[in-house]
């Protein structure tokens, strides 16, 4: 018996097409649906590295075909420039770093395609996530990191709400990838020893810089200053920088110097010592809730300052529309631009935009 209509967004990897086989096996009507989101002739679309390119919508056609259920094609192109092309741009030339999978997951994977679905008469949305979407009794739904750790994506999540999250399926968020991967192979489809890709999409085995310059975007050489304002070299433009690199510097000095903030007015690289790259805090912009409104004014928390970061006990406090959070223990490479994302245990409160390292106010 069917249960309704849903859109599986493929990727052409093992994920989301073991999420749309265990959709079709669950009687959902499934249809595919992949983003075609390059538009330069440079873009790198062939590279086992990358998602999104030529070679992944070939892969997903194919499993959708042997599925047995129809497969599109988005031409999203316009839209992933102007949601997440342009404001990783925006964000490097002023000297922050950004996190472009948190705009594609937000704007793309499931604004966009929630959209998608209205228009085909679709419940909703599935995908390939490692997260796990809980329904409670009183209606409410709540965000959880997947049990493996390792593939854990509920970080790029956290601007989920109730409403988004209630029509949304991660038919492998519970799974672990081996799990995944035997499924796939179970029940031959061709991509079940698949790469990962592991860059983002529209930079590849590029660097930003490289990426900046071919869209027309200069390099404007600058200063490189010591905490005190001293000059201590020339930079090669501040895209070539984030808070706590430490390699391709060409500073040389008696102890290793680490990039500990970048002043894009001033086109400056500030350098210090490893101790100064460690932050009591960071203040948060555009804030965002699972639920759709913080716990509490003041509330404790587990923060992630970027993917993969183990996580650092912290104190919250909610001014207007900024979060202020005070880590425990001070943390290093606290990067205006990424992401710090909330938690309490496994489950996902919310998050938002690094905007400076700093210590809780009194």
């Amino acid at each position: 018996m069917k249960k309704g209509r849903i859109l599986a967004a493929m990727s052409g990897g093992v994920d989301s097409s073991v999420a749309a086989l265990l959709l079709t096996r669950d009687g959902w009507d499934v249809i595919g649906i992949s983003m075609d989101l390059h538009e330069s002739p440079g873009t790198p679309r062939e590279r086992d590295a990358v998602c999104c390119s030529l070679g992944d919508l070939y892969d997903a056609r194919r499993v959708c075909d042997l599925l047995g259920i129809p497969y599109y094609v988005l031409n999203m192109r316009e839209e992933f420039r102007r949601e997440v092309i342009d404001p990783f741009m925006r964000e490097y030339r002023s000297g922050r770093t950004p996190n472009p999978c948190v705009l594609c997951n937000e704007h793309l994977k499931f604004r966009a395609l929630l959209r998608k679905a209205d228009e085909l008469g679709a419940v909703g949305v599935a995908t390939g996530h490692y997260a796990v979407i809980r329904k409670e009794s009183d209606g409410r739904h709540r965000l959880f990191a997947a049990p493996d750790a390792s593939k854990d994506q509920s970080y790029f999540l956290y601007s989920l709400n109730d409403e988004r999250l209630r029509r949304i399926l991660f038919p492998v968020g519970g799974m672990g990838k081996e799990e995944v991967r035997k499924i796939a192979s179970d029940a031959g489809l061709p991509v079940h020893e698949k790469k990962e890709s592991q860059d983002i999409c529209f930079v590849s085995d590029e660097s930003y810089a490289t990426f900046m310059k071919r869209n027309g975007i200069r390099e404007e050489t600058g200063r490189f200053v010591d905490q005190e304002g001293n000059f201590l070299g020339e930079h090669r433009g501040i895209v070539n920088y984030t808070v706590g690199q430490r390699k391709g510097l060409g500073i040389s000095s008696r102890e290793p110097l680490y990039v500990v903030s970048i002043n894009a007015e001033r086109n400056e690289v500030v350098l210090g010592p490893h101790t100064s790259t460690f932050s009591d805090g960071a203040v948060v912009s555009f804030p965002s809730f699972v639920a759709g409104t913080p716990p509490a004014d003041e509330f404790r928390a587990t923060a992630r300052i970027r993917y993969r970061h183990p996580g650092a006990p912290c104190t919250v406090r909610v001014k207007g529309d900024r979060l202020y959070t005070q880590f425990d223990t001070p943390q290093r490479s606290v990067t205006p631009g990424q992401a710090l994302v909330l938690y309490q245990g496994d489950e996902v409160l919310g998050g938002g935009r690094i905007e400076c390292a700093n210590a809780l106010p009194s």
